[in-house]
């Protein structure tokens, strides 16, 4: 028994520094932690700029990245079987909101999206980018992976429910973000490679009845998208100058705060939906490759934490946290560029916002937890 012992145990050589062992104990995996601060730094230079160099901005949007610290901070102390154990009730919790959305919901901009309970207003769908994927995390774990047919269906079931009243709100972009971060589940439980050409075979031939069930607005995006110097003074207008302003950076930018086309404001949301094209401006090709290799650490850090999870459950949740993340910021992206229709989701971590971006931040919590858990378990 005692060379069993001995024989499991770390050579003192092999102990972790104090500071990694540090982060470690307070649940923090310092690899993502750097890169979701580098990349709050970035945010808060850019602001300053988009937003006209008004410091109450960067004040609120500092706050905000410290509410959302915090709150990543807070669930990564719970462990990750916490997490399978309140999924369902998380996920029945949120679905009870959405429906009272649609009942009770405050009506802005032509949607209604918000639930007003005196002192604060609440999206419920932000709940459901986290309730989603962990649900069908958890109903998935149960069964034996690849999962068979009816499996399948329930955790397709699961993601659609959802999905489908938040396009009723209308909220497409939020849907279709959801949408991915349930379907990232099924993909990574090893599905048929042959059920998914299925799927998407079925979505191609479904187009005409999705086009002709989308609003007229949702149209004209799609229309713009395609042609968006059809109409440049309107429909088209935000676009085209998105693209003006990325390409006058060049190679090297025009340099912080000597940006144009935002403060002549020609560049529409600036400081939220556009700020990429901010960025392109100001820093050129050069800042926009500082940015993406920013994002693709964070990525690359979530994608190990999902290979290296103990369990069906983490391995499945962080995986998809991760690519809905990696989506998150390609489809801004690839939006601001004019390389995909606009569809109003900000440029994660780096736009000016607030829900959001606490959301996101709890994801990164539910990563941090799976990896230092899993650490303090083998130790």
């Amino acid at each position: 028994m005692q060379s069993g012992y001995s024989s499991r145990s770390a050579p003192r050589g092999d102990t972790a520094p104090p500071a990694r062992g540090l982060a470690v104990r307070l649940h923090l995996d310092l690899p993502l932690l750097v890169g979701l601060l580098f990349l709050s730094g970035i945010s808060l230079v850019v602001l300053y700029s988009a937003g006209e160099q008004n410091p109450d901005l960067i004040i609120r949007q500092a706050t905000r990245l410290g509410i959302g610290f915090a709150v990543a901070f807070a669930i990564a102390q719970i462990p990750p079987r916490s997490f399978q154990y309140w999924a369902p009730w998380l996920y029945a919790l949120g679905l009870a909101l959405l429906i009272a959305v649609l009942l009770l919901g405050e009506v802005g901009k032509g949607a209604q999206r918000w639930l007003n309970f005196g002192l604060f207003r609440f999206q419920p769908s932000e709940l459901m980018k986290i309730a989603v994927p962990m649900m069908a995390a958890q109903y998935l774990a149960g069964f034996h992976l690849p999962p068979r047919p009816r499996v399948i269906a329930v955790a397709s079931l699961i993601i659609l429910a959802p999905v489908l009243l938040i396009v009723k709100q209308p909220d497409l972009g939020t849907a279709l973000l959801i949408a991915g971060a349930g379907g990232f589940v099924l993909l990574l439980s090893g599905i048929p490679k042959r059920l998914i050409f299925s799927v998407l075979g079925l979505l191609a031939l479904a187009m005409p009845a999705i086009w002709y069930l989308m609003h007229d607005y949702q149209r004209q995006r799609v229309l713009t998208f395609l042609n968006p110097e059809a109409d440049p003074l309107g429909a088209g207008y935000h676009i085209i100058q998105s693209k003006i302003a990325i390409g006058s950076g060049g190679w090297f930018g025009k340099g912080w705060l000597n940006g144009t086309q935002a403060y002549l404001d020609f560049l529409p949301e600036s400081s939220t939906d556009f700020i990429f094209a901010v960025l392109g401006e100001e820093f050129g090709l050069t800042g926009i490759l500082v940015l993406l290799a920013g994002y693709l650490f964070v990525v690359s850090r979530g994608m190990i934490i999902a290979i290296q999870a103990q369990d069906c459950f983490s391995r499945l949740l962080a995986g998809s946290l991760t690519l809905t993340f990696f989506i998150y910021f390609f489809v801004n992206i690839g939006m601001v560029t004019g390389l995909l229709p606009v569809v109003g989701l900000p440029l994660p971590l780096i736009s000016y916002g607030g829900s959001s971006l606490v959301t996101m931040m709890a994801a990164f919590g539910i990563l941090m937890s799976i990896q230092t858990h899993r650490k303090l378990v083998a130790s």
